[in-house]
């Protein structure tokens, strides 16, 4: 156990009922990575437990110092980025660390394996203006669904009637949103001669890449997610293992955000001009949302999907 004499210690059996977790959640909230406080109890406050993981995600430990039968002491600290957490991993622990990645330009999919500190170099980031921000976001009150928690087939069927539909729905009217602002307005902005041409190049790379995930990995997936409900070994599949064709999914999310921050970048963050007209400023909206979309689609696979695939061939490979 750490030495706690140094730690301020709350004592919450003073407090009104009412004020009691308010009072608890503000003091958590101010402290800054790997700090903590002591919270000093007549009953035992693991309540307060749940509450805080539901409301602050996987942001703190919890170690009992006191355990009754009259007296009851915690010390709760709040976790610090550590130096070894990659961008993808902390974004599938708490979804709300992705605006904050958003914000300054870091790609938590399919660069989601670089760590805390080598974006921060990258970028020319302050990690500590950065942790703070992090840690901020886990404060917001918005709920997100913790896909973390689903199995990997009912994860994989979801990402094809959310994510895939969505592409297979957008890419027509982003073709002709593209194309028809390059012929009008690409002699004043040649840039959107380049748009136009990044977008059929992100466009066809998907409609190869989700026939390739639905016909094969995914069903894969699903049998792996069904022999281990049932306790059934599985042979080995003709690819040997599933870490082949995730190599190849990954290499090619690689590719559409490598198209997709291309876009970004020549057009100023889709910064629109003076002169744009309404068909132009559709189009950046709906790059901007394509995007959007596509980062959280390739998070779910890369951070979440294909780990959790891994593990379970593992556990039921003959």
């Amino acid at each position: 156990m750490e030495a706690t004499q140094n730690i301020e210690v709350l004592d919450v059996t003073i407090i009104a009922p009412r004020l009691k977790h308010p009072t608890i959640f503000e003091k958590f909230d101010a402290l800054r990575g790997g700090e903590a406080f002591i919270i000093h109890n007549d009953h035992d406050p693991k309540p307060l437990y749940y509450q805080l993981l539901g409301e602050r995600g996987n942001t703190f430990t919890w170690e009992y110092l006191l355990q009754g039968p009259e007296i009851w002491e915690v010390k709760i600290s709040k976790l610090a980025p550590a130096e070894g957490d990659t961008v993808g991993e902390l974004v599938a622990k708490d979804f709300r660390k992705a605006q904050v990645f958003k914000k300054y330009g870091i790609d938590f999919c399919c660069g989601g394996k670089k760590s805390v500190a080598q974006v921060c170099e990258e970028k020319g980031l302050d990690p500590q203006v950065l942790e703070t921000e992090l840690e901020a976001s886990t404060a917001a009150a918005t709920r997100e669904t913790d896909y973390g928690s689903w199995e990997p087939g009912f994860l994989a069927d979801y990402i094809v009637n959310m994510h895939h539909k969505y592409v297979r729905e957008a890419i027509p009217a982003l073709y002709e949103y593209t194309s028809k602002i390059a012929r009008v307005h690409g002699e004043r902005h040649p840039e959107l001669l380049e748009v136009a041409k990044h977008f059929v190049n992100v466009a066809n790379e998907l409609e190869a890449h989700m026939p390739k995930e639905e016909r094969v990995l995914f069903p894969y997936i699903k049998q792996l997610t069904e022999a281990k409900k049932h306790n059934v070994a599985l042979d080995k599949p003709a690819f040997g293992t599933i870490q082949n064709p995730i190599n190849m999914m990954e290499m090619e999310h690689e590719a559409a955000g490598d198209e997709l921050e291309a876009i970004r970048t020549l057009t100023n963050n889709f910064e629109l001009p003076d002169d744009a007209c309404a068909t132009y400023t559709v189009a950046f909206k709906k790059l901007q949302e394509f995007e959007e979309d596509l980062h959280r689609h390739i998070h779910l696979e890369n951070n979440i999907l294909f780990p959790k695939a891994l593990e379970l061939e593992k556990e039921v490979l003959k």
